[in-house]
C-alpha cells in the first residue's frame, strides 16, 4: 500500500508534535542539529514562532491524506529571488523508508519553481545518509560538489521542467 502525502505551511500548533522529534537523537543523526537538552513544548512553540516571522524562509508540514496527521517537515530556507536551500526530516519514525520524503520533496520543488518562481533549489546531505541521496537523486538533484564534509547537491528550474515534460 502506498502511503500519500501533502505538504502544508507549518502553524504554532504544530509545535505541540515537533517538540518530541527535536528530543529524539535519532532523528538527528544526519544534520547539523543535535539536541543538548531537553526541548518542552513551550521552548519549540518559541522557536517556531519566530522562524514562521521570517521572510526568508518558508516552512511546511508533511501530513499523512489518509490520516490528515503531521508526520515532518520541508523547508525552503536562505530564499533569495533566485534560489533557496531544502531541508527535510521525517520525524515520525513510523514513516520511514515508505517513499514519503520522495513525495514531500517533489511537492516542494513544485512549489519552489512554479510558485516561488525560484530558478536553483540546493541541498547538503551527509554523505553516510545514502537513503536521502537516492531520493534526491530520484527527484532529479544532482551532486555538485563537497562542503564541509557534506555533499552539494541542486536542481534547476530548467531541469525541472525537462523532467516534467518527460512524466507527461
Amino acid at each position: 500500500m502506498t502511503i500519500s502525502v501533502y505538504i502544508r505551511p507549518l502553524v504554532i500548533e504544530d509545535a505541540s508534535t515537533s517538540y518530541a522529534w527535536r528530543n529524539d537523537p535519532l532523528i538527528w543523526v544526519y544534520t547539523g542539529y543535535k539536541p543538548t537538552h531537553y526541548i518542552s513544548s513551550e521552548i519549540e512553540t518559541a522557536w517556531l514562532r519566530e522562524k514562521l516571522a521570517r521572510t526568508d524562509q518558508l516552512r511546511f508540514a508533511i501530513c499523512v491524506k489518509e490520516l490528515n496527521t503531521y508526520i515532518g517537515n520541508i523547508q525552503l530556507l536562505d530564499i533569495t529571488d533566485r534560489d533557496a536551500e531544502l531541508h527535510l526530516f521525517i520525524g515520525n519514525k513510523l514513516y520511514w523508508g515508505k517513499g514519503i520524503g520522495y513525495q514531500a520533496t517533489v511537492q516542494m520543488i513544485r512549489y519552489g519553481f512554479l510558485i516561488k518562481e525560484l530558478e536553483e533549489i540546493y541541498l547538503k546531505v551527509h554523505p553516510a545518509n545514502i537513503a536521502a541521496i537516492t531520493v534526491y537523486e530520484k527527484a532529479g538533484f544532482e551532486i555538485t560538489g563537497k562542503k564541509n564534509d557534506l555533499i552539494m547537491m541542486s536542481i534547476t528550474k530548467s531541469k525541472f521542467v525537462c523532467l516534467q515534460n518527460q512524466e507527461a
